[in-house]
């Protein structure tokens, strides 16, 4: 067997391969009147939802100074993915904002 001709071979079953793929990639219906594309095939379903981490410490900070935190002392995590902020309000009184992991205000004292 020349090169070449193994060369020929070898793309022609490559090409096979790759046009195999592309029809798994469909529903084909065999039936009396042939050959067609299902037309009721939904495909494969979605991919799962990513893993929500949360808010990061910067967005509990600006929730909690929307809050009427002025000076931040601190920022504590919680142990659910959410922060305590702790620091002063505009009339110099401490300040305790707790937020949950989506960002939820639960509660200023």
């Amino acid at each position: 067997m020349r090169p070449t001709h193994f060369i020929a071979a070898a793309l022609f079953g490559a090409g096979l391969i790759v046009a195999d793929g592309a029809a798994q990639a469909q529903g084909i219906e065999f039936g009396p009147g042939g050959i067609r594309v299902d037309p009721g095939f939904r495909g494969p379903p979605p991919p799962a939802p990513l893993y929500d981490d949360g808010i990061s410490e910067r967005e509990a900070i600006r929730i909690a100074r929307r809050q009427g935190v002025i000076d931040v002392d601190g920022v504590r995590p919680t142990p659910r993915g959410g922060f305590v902020v702790r620091g002063l309000d505009r009339d110099g009184e401490d300040i305790r904002v707790v937020i949950s992991r989506f960002g939820e205000v639960i509660s200023v004292r």
